[in-house]
């Protein structure tokens, strides 16, 4: 077993000059910062009083969760001789907020997009998918469930 470290710098910059005297009277923004990486300009969701040309916390774990997925899945193609040419994902999620001012994410559904280069190879990619899933690392830190909805077709451009 190997362990992996990660460091992160959350740094606020709504203060506003007032800083938190009302709910109303700070700014959500803040900037996330790894060393040698360009930065991130983070926000609330708009409900929740935020920046919407910034990214929030829940796009940034539905943006984690796919990247996961897609990487995941891109190596087990690798080692499993199926060639993929082309991959999107449109993910979405549902979070639920609670009366007490909380809330949870209930549910994640990813739906990708795969070409590969050979249409012999769309039934193993699909299986692929499942494979996958449990071996994404933020899938599998989940709490809620994670679900996949694969497409997978042959590129009919690869030339005959």
């Amino acid at each position: 077993m190997f362990d992996h470290h990660y460091e992160l710098e959350t740094t606020w910059t709504g203060a506003r000059e007032v800083g938190t005297t009302d709910y109303k009277a700070y700014g959500r923004d803040h900037t996330l910062r790894v060393a040698g990486k360009p930065e991130i300009a983070g926000s609330a969701d708009k409900p929740f009083r935020g920046d919407t040309d910034r990214w929030n916390p829940e796009e940034m774990l539905l943006g984690a969760l796919s990247q996961c997925h897609l990487l995941s899945y891109l190596w087990l193609c690798s080692v499993n001789g199926v060639v993929v040419t082309a991959y999107v994902d449109h993910a979405e999620g549902t979070m639920v907020q609670t009366d007490d001012g909380g809330g949870h994410f209930a549910e994640v559904m990813l739906h990708p997009e795969v070409t590969v280069s050979d249409p012999a190879m769309i039934d193993r990619a699909l299986e692929l998918h499942h494979e996958a899933h449990a071996k994404c690392f933020i899938a599998s830190s989940m709490n809620f469930p994670v679900l996949n909805t694969p497409i997978v077709r042959a590129d009919t451009q690869q030339p005959a």
